[in-house]
C-alpha cells in the first residue's frame, strides 16, 4: 500500500509538469531541511581578509545609519518631512544590510553557509519586504522635494504629520504585500534539486534554481511583478526631478540654485546606486550571469554603507546635527 501511495505521488507530480528526475518526493514535496549558501567564491587564503573586511563594512553600515537617526532625534531643527523620510531610508539600511550580511561574514568560517529551509524563506521575505518598502520610499523622498521646490508654499499644507505617516505607513504595507506575494510563489514548489544556492544569501533567482518544478511561471510573475514597480517607481521619480529641475533653472539666485542642486543630487545618486543593481539582477529572467553575485554584494552591502556618506557630505543641516551630537557626548560626562 506504502509503495502504492508513493507511486501515485510521484506520478501525479510528474503529471503536473515536475522533472521526473534529480527530485526526492515525499508527501510534503519538500524533502530539502537546510540549504548551503555558497557565498562569494575566492581562495582560502582570502577567506580571513574578506571576513574582516565585510565585518567592518556591516558595522561602519550600522554605526553610520544610528547616527544619522541620532543625529535627527536629537536636533529640532531636523525635525521636516525631508528627515523624517530620510530617518527611514536609515533604518531599511540597517536592516537590509542586518538581513544579508552576517551571513556573507559567516560564510567564510567553515560550516557557516548553513542555512535552515526556514531560515532561507525568512531570509527572502524580509530582504523583498525591506528592499521594496526601500524602492516606495525613493519615490515617497522625490515626491517630498517636487513638492518642497515646486509649491514651496503649499508644502506645508501639504506635507504635514499626518501625510507623512500615511505615505511611510503606504511603503511599509506596499513591501510586505509584496514580499508575501513573491515569497508565497517560490516556496509553493517542492524542492529537493540538490541544497546548494549558489548566492550569498537566498534570494528568488537563485532559490528557484533548486525547485523540482517549472519555474516558468515564477520566473514571468518575478519580472512583472519586481519590472512593474521598479519601472513605476523609477518613472514617478523621474517625472518628479523634470518638474524639479525646470523649476531650480527659474531660480534667480546662484546660492538658491547650488543648494536645490545639492540637495536633489543626493537622492538622485542614492536611487541610480539602487536602480541600477535592481535591474541587472531581477529583469533577466533565468539569466546566470557569474557578475550577479558582485551585483548583489554592491547593493546589499555597500549601497547601505554609502548611503549615511552621501547624504551628510552634501547636507550642511546635517553635517552641523553630527557636530551638535559629537558636542553632546563630549559634554555628557562633564554633566
Amino acid at each position: 500500500m506504502d509503495q502504492s501511495r508513493n507511486w501515485n505521488t510521484a506520478t501525479e507530480l510528474i503529471q503536473m509538469g515536475f522533472p521526473q528526475t534529480g527530485c526526492v518526493y515525499s508527501h510534503n514535496w519538500t524533502t530539502v531541511t537546510e540549504f548551503i549558501l555558497m557565498g562569494l567564491p575566492h581562495v582560502p587564503e582570502m577567506g580571513t581578509l574578506l571576513f574582516l573586511l565585510f565585518l567592518v563594512i556591516y558595522l561602519l553600515t550600522f554605526i553610520g545609519n544610528l547616527l544619522i537617526l541620532l543625529a535627527v532625534a536629537f536636533e529640532p531643527q531636523l525635525h521636516k518631512p525631508m528627515y523624517w523620510f530620510l530617518c527611514h531610508l536609515s533604518f531599511l539600511d540597517m536592516t537590509v544590510s542586518t538581513v544579508v550580511v552576517p551571513k556573507v561574514v559567516a560564510g567564510f568560517v567553515e560550516g557557516g553557509g548553513v542555512i535552515s529551509f526556514g531560515g532561507c524563506v525568512t531570509q527572502l521575505f524580509f530582504f523583498h519586504f525591506l528592499g521594496c518598502t526601500e524602492c516606495f520610499l525613493y519615490t515617497v523622498m522625490a515626491y517630498d522635494r517636487f513638492l518642497a521646490i515646486c509649491k514651496p508654499l503649499r508644502y506645508g499644507t501639504i506635507m504635514n504629520r499626518k501625510a507623512c505617516l500615511c505615505l511611510s505607513f503606504g511603503t511599509w504595507f506596499g513591501g510586505s504585500l509584496h514580499s508575501m506575494i513573491q515569497t508565497t510563489l517560490t516556496f509553493r514548489l517542492p524542492y529537493g534539486h540538490g541544497d546548494q544556492v549558489g548566492y550569498i544569501f537566498c534570494d528568488i533567482p537563485a532559490v528557484l534554481k533548486l525547485a523540482c518544478a517549472d519555474t516558468a511561471l515564477n520566473e514571468m510573475m518575478t519580472f512583472v511583478d519586481i519590472g512593474f514597480l521598479a519601472m513605476t517607481c523609477f518613472l514617478l521619480i523621474l517625472t518628479s526631478y523634470v518638474y524639479i529641475i525646470s523649476a531650480i533653472l527659474r531660480i534667480r539666485s546662484p546660492e538658491g540654485r547650488r543648494r536645490a542642486f545639492s540637495t536633489c543630487a543626493a537622492h538622485i545618486t542614492v536611487v541610480v546606486t539602487y536602480y541600477v543593481p535592481l535591474v541587472f539582477i531581477y529583469l533577466r529572467p533565468g539569466s546566470q550571469d557569474p557578475l550577479d553575485g558582485v551585483v548583489a554584494v554592491f547593493y546589499t552591502t555597500v549601497t547601505p554603507v554609502l548611503n549615511p556618506i552621501i547624504y551628510t557630505l552634501r547636507n550642511k543641516e546635517m553635517k552641523c546635527a553630527l557636530r551638535k551630537l559629537r558636542g553632546r557626548k563630549t559634554s555628557s560626562p562633564v554633566q
